[in-house]
């Protein structure tokens, strides 16, 4: 589905690179709590099998799913573009909550390296909606109710990863952006409670991000739960398919963690 039955904010054109959408997967035995998926790829390109694989697997968890195509850098967008098409995703799902049995108080946001990094600025840059619009949409609050973030590009500083600080940013940023969008310095005690998990030998994005996030989160006493793996490649996603009861440890971890905060059966 289309998140704007127009142009998008800031629209370069209407090709389908131009349009965000969010694909759906409900499962057969719903809990009532949805996530929606943040596919990484360096801002760059969205990867599958951080999207549609993680969302069948959540399916088993009895967790509604809704994969994001955000816009991208390599088409030539920029922020805000990509924060305005993830808030707009979790207005969407918020606002029409009932009709897809959804709990509007139980709606989260996963993401993986960039993906990682675009549910980290949600996760400290959201706000309450515009009250006053015409749009329903645009009323609901764009606040997740929790957050996941797997190897995650968090700071744009010295620990970011270049390549999507860049198609976030372009080449020359003014550093103020790029201070308010290291998102471990915008977290507050309104942050949403967060699950992490990264590996310690990382090559493309140092677990450093995930570390600086989660000791941020405990200053300002935010529920996390971080994992550090020691050793793993960088977008390793599940480890294998959504259906599998081989997958990652951390998946098994993530299903507890869920379990025991009432988002999943």
């Amino acid at each position: 589905m289309r998140l704007w039955e127009g142009d998008a904010p800031g629209a370069l054109g209407k090709a389908a690179k131009d349009v965000p959408t969010l694909t759906s997967y409900l499962p057969t035995k719903p809990c009532g709590s949805t996530i929606i998926v943040c596919p990484g790829g360096g801002y760059g390109m969205l990867a599958e099998h951080e999207g549609k694989d993680y969302a069948l697997w959540l399916n088993r968890l009895g967790v509604s799913a809704f994969v994001l195509k955000y816009r991208l850098g390599s088409d030539g967008y920029r922020h805000p573009a990509m924060l305005n098409d993830a808030a707009r995703a979790m207005r969407t799902v918020r606002s029409r909550a009932k009709e897809w049995g959804i709990d509007p108080k139980r709606i989260g946001i996963m993401g993986s390296s960039a993906g990682g990094h675009l549910t980290s600025t949600l996760l400290t840059h959201f706000d309450d909606g515009n009250l006053s619009s015409a749009d329903t949409i645009e009323r609901a609050s764009s606040r997740p109710d929790f957050g996941v973030l797997c190897y995650a590009v968090i700071s744009l500083g010295p620990v970011s990863h270049g390549g999507s600080k860049e198609n976030l940013l372009g080449k020359n940023p003014d550093p103020k952006l790029v201070e308010n969008l290291s998102n471990e310095l915008q977290v507050t005690a309104n942050t949403p409670p967060t699950f992490l998990w990264s590996t310690a030998d990382d090559s493309a994005v140092p677990v450093e991000n995930s570390i600086l996030f989660a000791t941020a989160c405990r200053k300002f006493k935010v529920p996390i739960e971080l994992h550090i793996y020691e050793s793993g490649p960088h977008g390793i996603g599940l480890q294998g398919k959504p259906d599998s009861d081989n997958l990652h440890p951390w998946t098994k971890e993530l299903a507890r963690w869920l379990n025991s905060k009432g988002w999943a059966n």
